[in-house]
């Protein structure tokens, strides 16, 4: 698989012959211009994953691209008569002979009940996990795992006892244009060298980069 880093949590995950694109939101850049956009994964209605208008772009440049999401994302995309699909709790769709999972979480704790709004994680051809802003266990073999490092919710031994519990193949970071370039180098650093030692391969992407898997 190639992923793409557009900021934050917009990544282009190509695998399997699938073209997905995740989380749009108000941080992420240089997406709206792509085309052969298949499936748009969106996680949550926070504005960082949950930006309409890059929506609506996206869909002008890839008017055949499915939005797929959670029900109370769906309620804002109805609010401007945007067509999608609901995939929640524990739902699997294919597309393109590709199964795409769902896998409903609690959003982390920010504080007390603050920003606490439904939250679902995609698990990709069986390979690639991404949770959105959650520590998701979904207790199968993963590949990839997209990892949140930075946030307001996000604490690194938080963080990093995640990913050592999914024990994925490789893990790339998400969730960190909080984090000034500085902090990027420290924080992609910091998470490289604990994980090595975890049987974890993390691996920096920075925004505008691409890798294969």
């Amino acid at each position: 698989m190639r992923v793409t880093k557009y900021g934050h949590c917009c990544l282009l995950v190509e695998i399997d012959g699938l073209r997905v694109l995740t989380d749009p939101g108000i941080w992420s850049r240089n997406f709206a211009d792509l085309t052969n956009i298949d499936v748009v994964l969106i996680t949550h209605e926070h504005q960082d994953h949950l930006h309409v208008e890059s929506v609506q772009a996206i869909l002008k440049n890839n008017p055949s691209a499915e939005i797929i999401t959670n029900g109370s994302v769906g309620k804002i995309l109805e609010e401007h008569s945007i067509v999608h699909t609901v995939l929640e709790g524990r739902d699997t769709a294919n597309r393109a002979e590709v199964a795409i999972e769902a896998f409903d979480g609690p959003h982390a704790t920010i504080f007390e009940k603050f920003g606490l709004v439904q939250n679902t994680g995609y698990f990709i051809a069986n390979q690639f996990f991404y949770p959105g802003d959650a520590y998701i266990e979904p207790n199968m073999t993963v590949a990839v795992l997209a990892l949140p490092v930075a946030g307001p919710w996000c604490k690194a031994e938080d963080a990093l006892n995640y990913a050592i519990a999914v024990k994925p193949n490789k893990a790339f970071p998400v969730h960190d244009a909080v984090l000034g370039e500085n902090g990027i180098n420290l924080v992609h650093g910091l998470f490289e060298n604990v994980l090595k030692t975890k049987g974890v391969i993390f691996e920096s992407l920075k925004e505008g980069e691409s890798k294969e898997f």
